[in-house]
């Protein structure tokens, strides 16, 4: 049977048009159907009505790097996943087997209107293992899913310098040596399967011993996966472009600190940018130059920007508040609001379903009276595939 939600009236940013617009939106199944000035019909006396007449219609905000639900909430190592510390070398991991969706801080990145997130291991390791792109609603994170594998974490700079100094990396070189090498060999592994006739016409007296780790190198030397690359610092920045560029890889690049330095530099290389997280203390040298200007400059620049929480650095429910102090350090809003939808979606290559009120997308809204980057906007309503997974109840 299907099941069927009006937003009836509402005044709709649709991360796509400048101009804001007021029309109907027709929910189907979770996906949206129709998008009109009214929308009438035998369907809509079937449907749940939600009147926004009033009411400012959002994307559901999607956060592009976090390490939502592999982090627990007031939880301490019970609830710490999002980091091996055993290895520096562990593409074979995998985030969707540590998500814990019914950790709290889900329901509170709900409650500030994140909708979809792209979420995995941290920076303590030279390669860290796979991203997930979830929805933030569900009991399963097999039911949560966008895109089980969306990027192969790796990281440069002090991270992987203060976790691993005593077994072997010491300096930056080193960090870039065995990222060199690892891929290297996923290369060689990958021909000597081709060499074995591997997949189709194997000779498995000729292929390689399994090696989980190469294994998980292959979609990424293949194009098929990029590089997600932790850097800060400007010179971290340049060596991951490098190294993507001797490996023909595809890459995409997070945080970003030193992005204001070398914002020319960076609208010439066309790379996706991530940026954040800008709230709180710098804490470590590569962060002195961590400031809300930053998605600015490099917007102003060229560069397509998203702006990132690296939750739980900055909690995920305060994605649009971050939108909003890079507003106020001179991005333009409407840049903003593509910062924490669209352009987060393209970053983690999931435009086809989240980041805009269009048709045939999923149905992922936030409802709020005024602008949701100010901090005395209440939100009412979140939606997820066209279900209300949040309704403010104290207003």
């Amino acid at each position: 049977m299907n099941q069927y939600l009006l937003i009836k009236q509402g005044n709709i940013h649709n991360a796509v048009e400048k101009e804001a617009f007021t029309a109907d939106i027709l929910i189907e199944n979770g996906k949206i159907k129709k998008i009109a000035p009214v929308l009438e019909g035998a369907v809509i006396n079937d449907a749940e009505i939600i009147d926004a007449s009033g009411i400012d219609v959002y994307p559901g905000f999607v956060d592009a790097h976090c390490h939502l639900g592999l982090d627990g909430y007031a939880v301490e190592y019970a609830g710490d996943d999002f980091n091996e510390i055993g290895d520096a070398i562990t593409p074979e991991l995998s985030a969707l087997d540590a998500v814990n969706p019914q950790d709290k801080a889900f329901e509170l990145a709900r409650a500030g209107g994140v909708t979809c997130v792209s979420t995995g291991p941290g920076s303590s390791n030279v390669i860290g293992g796979t991203f997930c792109v979830i929805k933030t609603y569900g009991k399963r994170i097999d039911d949560m899913i966008v895109k089980e594998k969306s990027a192969m974490k790796i990281a440069f700079g002090e991270n992987p310098k203060n976790c691993y100094k005593s077994r072997g990396i010491y300096s930056r070189m080193t960090i870039a040596a065995k990222l060199r090498e690892v891929l290297r060999q996923a290369e060689l592994y990958e021909k000597r399967q081709e060499a074995a006739g591997y997949p189709d016409n194997t000779d498995y007296s000729k292929m390689p011993e399994y090696n989980a780790k190469l294994e998980a190198l292959l979609p990424v030397i293949r194009k098929e996966l990029p590089l997600k690359a932790h850097v800060h610092r400007a010179d971290d920045i340049f060596t991951a472009i490098r190294i993507a560029k001797e490996f023909d890889l595809n890459l995409k690049l997070d945080h970003v600190t030193d992005g204001s330095l070398i914002a020319d530099e960076l609208a010439k290389e066309g790379y996706s940018l991530a940026v954040g997280p800008s709230f709180g203390y710098a804490t470590k040298y590569e962060l002195k130059n961590k400031s809300f200007s930053t998605p600015a400059d490099l917007a102003d620049a060229g560069c397509s920007v998203c702006i990132i929480t690296d939750s739980p650095v900055s909690e995920e429910q305060y994605l649009p508040l971050c939108a909003g102090k890079a507003i106020a350090s001179g991005l333009d809003e409407f840049t903003a609001l593509q910062a924490v939808t669209i352009n987060a979606a393209k970053h983690i290559e999931v435009q086809d379903r989240v980041g805009s009120i269009e048709e045939g997308k999923d149905a992922d809204f936030v409802l709020v009276k005024g602008s949701p980057f100010a901090v005395d906007t209440k939100i009412l309503y979140t939606i997820i595939d066209g279900k209300i997974v949040y309704k403010n109840n104290s207003l």
